[in-house]
């Protein structure tokens, strides 16, 4: 994929990523917890963001366009497996990616402690489980010339569409040159092996007329859909020219199962850790700091899995599950029937804490990923199976107030006092270990007393020796 003249993916489009997780059954347990913060996908800089709605053979891909410039610079090409008519391609409204990304994004959730003079034995500490180039013939016959053929060519919205193949890849790049698309070094390189398996080459550019028809500054995602046997995305045109490592978030829609993918690891972020409470206000910072040490640690390698869930229920909801509208704007073709319940509080009033799925409600998955990549650490396009896995699964991290009141009060307060300095403990090296910040600093932002800490700790060490 590319745009602006770059073979990239990042620079071309925003395109295209408690306690335990849960199974989805009607018995599953709430995480019970008050969701208060999450980290979106505009966390991270240039972004690429691209919904992927997947079933059977059929595949509808849309990419969110984030460029900023003259729109006659503008230009996308992504390899497709066949010449796509001018029915299998629109432009939607981007606030689809606005929707899909709040609901997926990782989220942050706090508890309060009770009173542990009032709490019954029992129930202590119990936890909730957890167009302006050359004319129409002057375009054909430059194109037989060079070994291209323009397969079809359309306008869908505001974008000019050509599908194109081609027999040599320095031939498609002297086209593109040809047409205004300043193509950088190395893109006739990137081109060749899409071109030996065949395939076509779906190319965009910006209709200044029918641009200025949307009254918008900004370029609206465009949406393809194909059959194609490959569960796949391009992605190594993006690395041509790119300026360092990138960041691409996937939203994977499947029917049934998890999607990962089979020709890289996918690794689950840390997630559903109680982390200490000062980072209420710092959330965003802890998780774009926590994602670069683990990237960092997997020397960029492997795919993480952010989110995995039942698209028709949440727990704790960061934000409304997508209607049924939404979902078929996304590319979703197998819904039958509105599974979503309505927000039943008033405009504007918080989510829900949980949403359960009624019965006999068709199910659409969602499974964001998030890679970050270069040339060198992802050689390959990403190749995707959807899997048998149902088990539910967040990015969550868990805040826990602990109970203010005077160990005094009854004999069960100092003991609790005393284990919620152990859990303080924990939680600042937890964040330290996830982060790499150092621990020191945490346990003084935390308002931890490290000394007697400590102490503490050593105590209890040689009392079980």
């Amino acid at each position: 994929m590319f745009k602006n003249n770059y073979l990239c993916s990042k620079c071309t489009i925003k395109a295209a990523l408690a306690c335990a997780a849960l199974a989805v059954t009607a018995q599953a347990h709430a995480f019970c917890g008050f969701y208060v913060g999450k980290a979106d996908a505009g966390l991270f800089n240039d972004a690429s963001q691209v919904i992927m709605a997947r079933h059977d053979e059929r595949t509808t891909i849309t990419m969110l366009n984030d460029y900023k410039g003259t729109p006659t610079e503008f230009a996308m090409v992504v390899p497709v497996p066949e010449v796509l008519k001018q029915e299998q391609v629109r432009v939607i409204d981007k606030k689809i990616f606005d929707r899909i990304d709040a609901y997926t994004a990782p989220r942050l959730a706090e508890y309060f402690d009770p009173d542990p003079c009032q709490v019954r034995r029992e129930m202590m500490m119990q936890r909730a489980p957890a167009s302006a180039s050359m004319d129409a013939s002057g375009r054909l016959g430059a194109a037989k010339a060079l070994g291209v053929k323009i397969e079809a060519q359309y306008t869908v919205g505001e974008y000019d569409i050509v599908i194109l193949s081609a027999k040599e890849s320095g031939g498609l790049e002297t086209w593109l040159r040809l047409n205004k698309y300043r193509m950088p070094q190395g893109a006739s390189k990137a081109l060749q092996p899409y071109i030996r398996q065949g395939l076509k080459f779906f190319v965009a550019k910006v209709n200044l007329k029918e641009q200025v028809k949307t009254g918008s500054t900004l370029l609206r995602p465009l949406q393809f859909t194909f059959n194609s046997e490959k569960f796949m995305l391009p992605i190594r045109l993006g690395t041509v020219n790119a300026q360092g490592p990138q960041d691409l978030v996937i939203y994977m829609l499947t029917k049934s199962g998890r999607v990962e993918t089979t020709n890289y690891r996918t690794v689950k972020l840390p997630a559903n850790m109680d982390l200490p409470v000062y980072l209420r206000s710092e959330f965003a910072s802890f998780y774009k700091a926590m994602f670069n040490e683990q990237a960092k640690r997997e020397a960029m390698k492997v795919v993480f899995t952010e989110y995995f869930w039942d698209m028709s229920w949440c727990d704790p909801c960061a934000a409304d599950p997508l209607s049924t509208e939404e979902l078929k704007e996304a590319g979703v073709s197998w819904l039958l029937q509105q599974h979503v319940t309505p927000n039943p509080g008033s405009p504007g009033a918080p989510a829900p804490l949980m949403r359960r799925p009624p019965r006999g409600a068709q199910q659409a998955m969602v499974t964001r990923l998030h890679v970050r990549y270069s040339a060198e650490t992802f050689p390959e396009d990403l190749m995707f199976q959807e899997t048998k896995d149902r088990q539910n699964y967040q990015t969550r991290y868990v805040l826990r107030h602990a109970w203010k009141g005077d160990e005094n009060k009854c004999e069960q307060a100092k003991p609790y006092l005393d284990r919620v300095a152990d859990r303080q403990e924990r939680e600042a090296q937890t964040l330290s270990n996830l982060t790499g910040w150092d621990i020191n600093d945490i346990r003084q932002r935390a308002g931890l007393k490290t000394s007697a800490i400590i102490d503490g700790l050593l105590e209890r060490a040689a009392f079980w020796k």
